[in-house]
């Protein structure tokens, strides 16, 4: 199968680790959205939203979205608890990054990386509501290892892969004590 993505993208980012722990084999494609190669014509035939990352398994079906790409590839393996509710909890997880997460510490992150913004420039709102992401993450990380009671799953691979780089989005993990003792597992978990 190949992997189409951006390697400092934490989006991609997801699927390379979900892959690498799995010891599942992939060819990786690196696609520059600076440079507007995942809105080529053949890049939008693989993905018409022209978004990274995109999964093209061996027999030319594609997938895209993150979160739908490490459930698919880690259906059946301990990154999704068996047991019916605590897989749904892990679900809750990856529909909250999505909405309540990235929007706001990816999204500043790539304004300071990708366009050079200053802490300065972003939008106090967004830095709000990263801060308030981070503050739920902490008290659920304080009763639990894990974002999912103590089971290791694809909710911290998801939430991983922004939160660790928090910083370069202008946030800091000061008196998130939970949330770095997390960080350092899950990077663990997955040999990072």
């Amino acid at each position: 199968m190949k992997i189409y993505g951006d390697l400092k993208s934490g989006n991609c980012l997801k699927v390379k680790w979900v892959c690498d722990k799995l010891s599942r084999r992939y060819t990786w494609i690196d696609v520059d959205t600076m440079k507007s190669e995942s809105r080529t014509p053949e890049f939008l035939k693989l993905n018409g939203a022209g978004q990274v990352p995109v999964l093209e398994l061996d027999d030319g079906r594609t997938l895209a979205q993150s979160n739908a790409i490490i459930r698919y590839l880690a259906r059946g393996t301990d990154l999704i608890p068996a047991e019916a509710f605590l897989s749904a909890k892990m679900d809750e997880w990856l529909f909250w990054e999505q909405y309540s997460h990235e929007p706001y510490i990816a999204v500043c992150r790539f304004q300071m990386v990708y366009l050079g913004k200053s802490l300065g420039d972003l939008d106090p709102e967004k830095v709000k509501r990263g801060y308030a992401a981070l503050a739920l993450m902490e008290h659920q990380l304080q009763k639990t290892k894990f974002l999912v009671e103590d089971v290791f799953s694809l909710a911290d691979v998801a939430l991983l892969a922004y939160t660790r780089a928090a910083h370069e989005g202008g946030f800091h993990l000061d008196g998130y004590d939970a949330v770095r003792r997390w960080i350092g597992e899950s990077e663990k978990r997955l040999g990072l």
